[in-house]
């Protein structure tokens, strides 16, 4: 996979797509073979560092003590402090929460309480805060880099089925910045692909309300080879 062929993948699932009155974006979905998510050695969990913009706001939603109460709330979307966490006991004030955000943060050193304050919710749905991401910070933590960071990250993750599936900008970005965005997850997944390319099935790129297009006359060529 190129960036020329995930460029004219890109043209295409767009002037297939009919008009919208929001904002699309564009999906990557990649295809594994020869993988097992019930597997815990297949399991992939990346978080990937875009080159550029996602094309959407990312909200990040802080959870932390009093060391960095002031800090948090001049950057992130939201902060929670740990005294707070008592006021969330009821399930559906925490999943409204959840849903309100891209990622949390959390402060190391109050882990614990937010793994019993939230973790009922926010572990299912793939919420918690992670280290993987950077999410998980000591008291002394400059966060503004952290937030700048997690605008233009994604996560590439295979849960129940064997495929990846993950925003890679929207409609109105340009098409290169897009298609840079796609290449830098792809290369990624192959870092963590205990076969490499060699457990990529096929690849596709699709709007939030268009068809999926497939990516590569090539993969199509070496599929038939194979």
């Amino acid at each position: 996979m190129d960036k020329e062929q995930i460029q004219s993948a890109l043209a295409k699932a767009k002037d297939i797509s009919e008009k919208r009155n929001f904002r699309q974006s564009y999906d990557l979905i990649i295809n594994l073979k020869g993988i097992d998510p019930k597997k815990q050695e297949h399991q992939i969990d990346a978080f990937v560092t875009l080159p550029h913009s996602r094309g959407k706001k990312v909200k990040v939603c802080a959870l932390i003590g009093p060391e960095l109460e002031q800090h948090a709330k001049e950057i992130f979307d939201f902060t929670i402090m740990s005294d707070d966490f008592q006021k969330y006991k009821d399930k559906k004030d925490i999943k409204k929460v959840a849903n309100g955000f891209d990622f949390f943060i959390a402060q190391a050193n109050i882990m614990p309480k937010v793994a019993t304050a939230f973790g009922r919710v926010f572990g299912p749905r793939g919420k918690m805060p992670n280290p993987k991401s950077g999410s998980v910070v000591p008291p002394n933590a400059n966060l503004k880099p952290l937030y700048e960071k997690l605008q233009k990250t994604v996560r590439a993750i295979n849960k129940t089925a064997p495929l990846i599936q993950c925003p890679i900008g929207t409609e109105d970005m340009d098409i290169k910045d897009v298609a840079e965005n796609a290449l830098t997850v792809y290369s990624s997944l192959l870092q963590v692909l205990p076969n490499e390319k060699h457990n990529i099935k096929d690849i596709y790129i699709k709007l939030t309300m268009g068809k999926p297009v497939k990516v590569g006359e090539k993969l199509e060529v070496e599929k038939e080879v194979k």
